[in-house]
């Protein structure tokens, strides 16, 4: 006969199979702290010797990291996902700039679509929340919080379409773009206009999501990457424009 006596699973292991899960779904995060060793044991119902063994499985696999002194921590598994050539070489051309926004547009959108269909309750009122956050950031003059909370509007509508490898792809392409690998994002949001318009955009998205209407969504979600695409085009332009400018000006200063 096939079968086998089951064998008892370690606690270690029960501990590593949790663990793996928030990394998995993205509940735990790069970068974040695991409780402390006393309070994790606790936590979880298991002895510390047993989270010791899981801990350092983990550790082995590259998956958690120990700073003396400072505790456990989520390795920072998105910097694995390219290359230092691959990204210095992404920075260095356009081409990887407008083709790294058209994967956005056909990734978000998916999101977008997905999460209408998707998402929980609870997604939607984290999106809306995000939101309303963005309305009160753009009262303000200093555009940086805004910026910051458009990011966390993004991921979290990856997060509510349930794809988790959706999810850490989508992770990696924003730890570049908070890198400043492919531009500054800042500049989109340095004019009034500019601001009111984007605002706009993801008031449309969010109106979408909380009414579960999927292709609205996805829609909003690509005409707010297309109009990014475009505004990035134009201040490349405008570079471009007034660096011949200074040539010329510089020539006609020297005849």
């Amino acid at each position: 006969m096939p079968f086998q006596r089951i064998q008892p699973e370690k606690l270690s292991i029960s501990v590593v199979r949790q663990i793996e899960l928030l990394l998995l779904r993205g509940i735990l995060r790069p970068g974040e702290r695991l409780p402390a060793e006393r309070e994790l044991a606790e936590k979880l119902g298991v002895s510390r010797p047993s989270l010791r063994d899981a801990i350092a499985e983990l550790q082995a696999r590259g998956l958690l990291t120990a700073k003396a002194g400072a505790g456990v921590f989520v390795a920072d598994l998105l910097d694995s996902a390219f290359s230092d050539s691959l990204v210095r070489l992404f920075s260095d051309h356009d081409e990887a700039l407008f083709d790294y926004i058209s994967f956005r547009r056909d990734l978000e959108g998916m999101s977008a679509e997905r999460a209408a269909r998707f998402g929980s309750d609870m997604d939607l009122q984290v999106i809306d929340t995000i939101y309303k956050k963005m309305e009160a950031a753009h009262l303000k003059r200093d555009p940086t919080e805004e910026a910051r909370l458009d990011a966390e509007f993004h991921l979290s509508i990856v997060e509510a379409s349930h794809n988790i490898i959706m999810l850490h792809m989508m992770r990696a392409m924003f730890n570049l773009l908070h890198q400043g690998v492919f531009y500054n994002r800042q500049l989109i949001f340095k004019q009034r206009g500019t601001r009111d318009e984007l605002l706009a955009q993801h008031k449309a998205v969010n109106d979408a999501l909380q009414a579960r209407d999927p292709a609205q969504a996805r829609a909003a979600a690509e005409a707010h990457l297309t109009y990014v695409e475009t505004l990035i085009n134009d201040l490349k332009r405008s570079e471009r424009n007034e660096e011949i400018a200074r040539l010329r000006f510089e020539h006609a200063r020297a005849m």
